[in-house]
């Protein structure tokens, strides 16, 4: 529907503004679940080249009778970015990222498939370049594991949410950094009335007990134990059982 090309597009010139590309030279950009090339459009009125995949050839299909100028490529990103290193100079993708979370198939494992993804985008990226990455989570462990993932393949950076305080208009954009760290840009919609600040919202788990005056759990205590386990867990790393004697104090000498 049209309402849904409009959001599209809006969300295509958000991810581009949030790539913050050199305005004297076209720049080449990877569209990671490019669908139809709406993003492509957008690209492409801006004087740059792009490349997109997909993993749906109807989509691609669609793209083809529209006539976009960028080149196409059918693929399962969670194989795998084919490209060679340093090849782009930026890459978007709009709403992809979160499926990559799901296992549709019974030898699919989401934090391998990421971190495939992940690993491989960061290759192809020119040093010096961003990825800005659209995505509707799930819930608040998508979120980490997506993050997670894209953190061990050695990008820097962080969500950047726009509209934090709208059910309907708030969006979150991965924005990754390759080689020298940027400044993570604001969210919009994240400044009151008279100028304030909002805070991002900060995804936190369920165990808040034992916080120290700064929000965290007071460092080597059970709850920072648990905590930092889980995240593993969360990441698929092998994490030993909890037990009763997680986080416990020994004895000066046994």
């Amino acid at each position: 529907s049209s309402r849904v090309v409009e959001i599209q597009s809006q969300m295509s010139e958000r991810a581009v503004e949030l790539l913050g590309l050199p305005e004297d030279r076209p720049c080449l950009l990877l569209d990671v679940g490019c669908g139809s090339g709406l993003s492509g459009d957008y690209i492409s009125d801006e004087g740059h080249y792009w490349i997109g995949m997909d993993i749906s050839p109807a989509m691609l299909n669609v793209a083809v009778e529209r006539e976009v100028e960028g080149d196409l490529l059918l693929a399962d990103v969670g194989h795998g970015i084919p490209f060679r290193p340093g090849m782009f100079d930026g890459c978007i993708s709009i709403s992809a990222v979160q499926w990559l979370c799901n296992a549709d198939k019974k030898s699919h494992s989401p934090p391998k498939r990421l971190y495939r993804f992940f690993s491989t985008l960061y290759t192809a990226l020119a040093r010096g370049s961003r990825a800005v990455l659209q995505l509707y989570p799930e819930n608040s462990e998508q979120l980490e594991l997506i993050t997670a993932q894209a953190m061990r393949a050695g990008f820097t950076g962080g969500m950047v949410v726009d509209y934090p305080n709208s059910a309907k208009a708030k969006k979150f954009f991965l924005c990754l950094f390759v080689g020298a760290s940027g400044t993570l840009p604001k969210g919009l919609g994240t400044e009151c009335a008279d100028g304030e600040e909002i805070h991002q919202t900060k995804f936190t788990n369920e165990r808040t007990r034992f916080r120290n005056a700064k929000g965290k759990s007071v460092k080597k205590s059970r709850d920072w134990i648990l905590e930092k386990k889980e995240r593993r867990r969360r990441q698929g790393k092998e994490v030993r059982a909890d037990t009763k004697y997680t986080g416990r104090k020994r004895r000066p000498r046994f």
